[in-house]
């Protein structure tokens, strides 16, 4: 039997309205970033593994595709958009005055789980700001992460905001060791909270035990911050901080599209403040996420407070109506030596409308159109032009 190649795990062809949905979202997301003032930044698609080892990646080693370049060293196909953009801002652009604003348009590439269907093979739109700290910075990146769902059509979505240091404030009362912090951090994150209740079991003499299981339900509205503050005794500067936040988004006129998950803690020592997801009504998972990571540009040489987020355009655009491609309605028959006109009649009808027969006979051009049942020929020679019947 022949063998008939197929795409690699976690990767597919896209055709025709799938392509075109793509280009729809990253158009938009483009838009709205140049607008705010992100100028472009493209990475390779391959770096150094070390890239991702020094900055303490939040992406797993296990999920990253690994390649081995001619001298031998370790290489990997981009994981993640925000690393690389790091790298180059403390490094090839050390010397420019911060902060900055960049944007990207590009595959991210992860190891994809065979028996989950997930996809290895991620377009990414994103932003980064480089060398700003603060609430100011924090806003408007908040801000933009909403309009960015919003511009690209989509009507039902929330974005949740979390802090990294709400975590460290719960395990405050626990005394456990780094290992078993980790676990209930993975717990409390994936929702897991069947396990994180017998995990706990075995710590439910400590003080703070009754409310880190509480932290995984921590989510919903403003309301949530009231009962997290209930659970500690006291008040919170992460806390504190994320009430802040909201207020000043809800008089922007940004509140009904925030809510609050306080269990989004991630990796411990990625984020270093606030953190957010965007949720869209259809898919299944997260559509963008992102934070504060003000210690990834100091891996690099040159420290610089920075955040950013970015969004899975294709899981975007499946929440979208499905776009239809025009159909074409005409095809033009032409001697060669009137290829100037044809092409000005091409490109003066509506795109996608018509196209140029390869055929050197009318009668090709006549059997191609009924095969792709087009109704239309227009035939172009030095006579001039005429419409004849399929």
């Amino acid at each position: 039997m022949k063998y008939i190649p197929n795409t690699p795990e976690g990767t597919r062809d896209r055709l025709f309205g799938e392509c075109r949905e793509r280009r729809l979202v990253q158009t938009a997301l483009t838009d709205l970033f140049r607008q705010r003032g992100y100028t472009e930044i493209i990475t390779p698609d391959v770096e150094y593994y070390d890239v991702f080892a020094l900055a303490g990646s939040s992406i797993p080693q296990e999920a990253m595709l690994k390649v081995i370049d001619k001298s031998g060293k370790i290489c990997v196909l981009r994981p993640d958009g925000t690393t690389p953009i790091a790298r180059v801002a403390a490094t090839k652009l050390k010397d420019i005055i911060l902060p900055r604003r960049f944007y990207y348009s590009q595959c991210v590439y992860r190891s994809s789980s065979g028996n989950k269907g997930e996809n290895g093979e991620i377009p990414q739109c994103g932003v980064e700001l480089i060398g700003a700290s603060g609430k100011k910075a924090d806003l408007e990146m908040i801000a933009a992460a909403v309009d960015a769902i919003r511009a690209c059509g989509v009507t039902q979505f929330h974005v949740e905001i979390g802090h990294a240091g709400i975590f460290s404030s719960f395990m405050e009362g626990m005394d456990l060791v780094e290992d078993d912090m980790e676990t209930v951090r993975a717990l409390i994150e994936g929702k897991n909270f069947a396990a994180l209740g017998d995990y706990l079991e075995a710590h439910a003499d400590q003080p703070g035990c009754a409310a880190v299981k509480r932290l995984a339900y921590l989510f919903g509205g403003p309301e949530v911050l009231d009962e997290a503050e209930e659970l500690l005794g006291r008040e919170d500067e992460s806390i504190e901080y994320l009430r802040a936040l909201y207020r000043i988004l809800q008089a922007a006129g940004y509140g009904d599209a925030i809510r609050f998950d306080l269990g989004m803690v991630h990796r411990i020592d990625y984020y270093t403040g606030v953190i957010f997801r965007g949720y869209v009504e259809g898919a299944g998972t997260a559509v963008l996420s992102g934070g504060r990571y003000d210690k990834l540009c100091a891996s690099f040489g040159r420290p610089a407070q920075a955040i950013g987020f970015a969004v899975d355009v294709d899981a975007v655009a499946a929440c979208l109506p499905r776009v239809e491609l025009p159909q074409v309605q005409t095809v033009i028959h032409y001697e060669p030596s009137m290829l100037a006109r044809a092409l000005e009649i091409v490109d003066a009808l509506p795109q996608g409308s018509s196209e140029l027969s390869p055929c050197s006979r009318l009668e090709g051009t006549l059997n191609l159109a009924r095969e792709k049942n087009i109704r239309t020929v227009l035939v172009v020679d030095e006579n001039g032009e005429k419409e004849v019947e399929v």
